[in-house]
């Protein structure tokens, strides 16, 4: 069935029921916990003001973004709930941030002399996160700065140390290595938040565990979990599924996205469909046209890999490359007709086609795959 509003027989479902479920299964995960649903890179691909919007009316605590502009575009699209912004912004858009009624990270002793200084000259008290590098190398406030940095936040009565963060790197991963490194994480960041209450500074929301951190590791002692990809209906690697079905719980993929067939015509035997001419057809074959290609995130390096759509419930493969707005279909001598439905992602009568199979065939992994449906692909509230 077309989606309303959509004029391109293309589009994505974002199912509501799904997201909704993703939370509930997170929050029984993690009982007490709050929950920061990460909405950054555009609701992980889903559309970020739909998601956000979705996630406030399930009753998800708070939201994440990664850069300034996601945040603007929420407040502006009315959304109320807290938002933390999870890297450390350039001094002089603090005020923007400030005014959107965002919660900053402080990510170095510069970031916090400066949060300090934009604070006090304005009216009312900021909101801050200290986010501490325990081993990602990447963002956050060195271990031998830590409590530097959270002194002059909470020295200045201008600004609300509300939170301190860290992120693993491969909580995700099995390995006794992976799990090692993740422990020692683990214990840094413990060290910090000691630390920081020998001199009585003691954050009322403390958080560490993203997807993987929450659903492979006891996040009993933190206060909030940052989960992403799970919420999405994805586990960031397959064992982590373990502890979900010792409680009997799984997660559902919030999206589908779905085409019609556009045309439709019959190529002979040897014939090479659509650029580069790949690959010589072996038989005679009906070929449809499907109104999606790499400008809309489905990677070239698929058609290498071999990977299929979904028409009337069965698998077909491609015929040739993936084209910039297009993809061929080889359907053999099946009837398939100008305006049947494609599922190119997502689940058609018994089925499946998910994020992790393309992740597969394209040699990366779903959080790219999710994150590259492009912005011109129409995104669709379902139930």
């Amino acid at each position: 069935m077309p989606a309303e509003g959509v004029h391109r027989p293309a589009w994505a479902e974002v199912s509501t029921s799904a997201l909704s479920h993703n939370l509930g299964v997170l929050r029984r995960v993690v009982p007490g916990a709050r929950v920061c649903g990460v909405v950054k890179a555009n609701g992980y691909g889903h559309g970020e003001v739909l998601v956000a919007r979705a996630l406030q009316e399930a009753g998800v605590d708070h939201l994440a973004v990664a850069i300034l502009d996601e945040g603007l575009e929420l407040r502006q699209a009315g959304v109320h709930l807290p938002i933390l912004l999870l890297a450390e912004i350039p001094a002089d858009t603090l005020d923007a941030a400030l005014d959107a009624g965002l919660t900053v990270t402080v990510g170095s002793l510069a970031g916090a002399r400066a949060l300090v200084d934009t604070a006090e000259r304005r009216s009312e008290p900021v909101t801050c996160h200290l986010k501490v590098d325990t081993g990602m190398l990447r963002q956050g406030v060195g271990l031998d700065e830590a409590l530097e940095a959270a002194r002059l936040l909470s020295a200045s009565s201008a600004v609300d140390l509300e939170g301190l963060f860290t992120h693993f790197s491969v909580a995700d991963g099995e390995t006794a290595e992976h799990r090692e490194f993740t422990r020692r994480q683990r214990e840094r960041f413990a060290r910090v938040r000691r630390d920081l209450a020998s001199v009585g500074i003691a954050p009322r929301i403390v958080h560490d565990s993203n997807s993987a951190g929450a659903l492979g590791y006891d996040s009993g002692s933190t206060t909030m979990i940052r989960p992403g990809l799970a919420l999405y209906g994805y586990l960031p690697a397959p064992w982590l599924g373990e502890s979900l079905e010792q409680r009997g719980e799984t997660l559902e993929p919030v999206m589908t996205l779905r085409a019609h067939v556009v045309a439709r015509r019959r190529a002979e035997a040897g014939e090479r469909p659509s650029y580069g001419r790949w690959r010589a057809l072996e038989r005679s074959a009906n070929l449809v046209t499907v109104p999606f290609g790499y400008a809309d995130g489905y990677p070239r390096r698929l058609f290498h890999a071999g990977s299929e759509v979904l028409i009337g419930g069965r698998r077909y493969p491609l015929a040739g490359m993936v084209t910039m707005d297009q993809l061929i279909v080889n359907c053999g001598d099946d009837d398939v007709a100008v305006g049947d439905e494609v599922v190119l992602l997502g689940r058609m009568g018994d089925e499946l086609i998910s994020a992790d199979d393309w992740a597969r065939w394209a040699d990366t992994v779903t959080w790219e795959i999710l994150c590259g449906v492009s912005a011109r692909v129409p995104r669709v509230l379902v139930p």
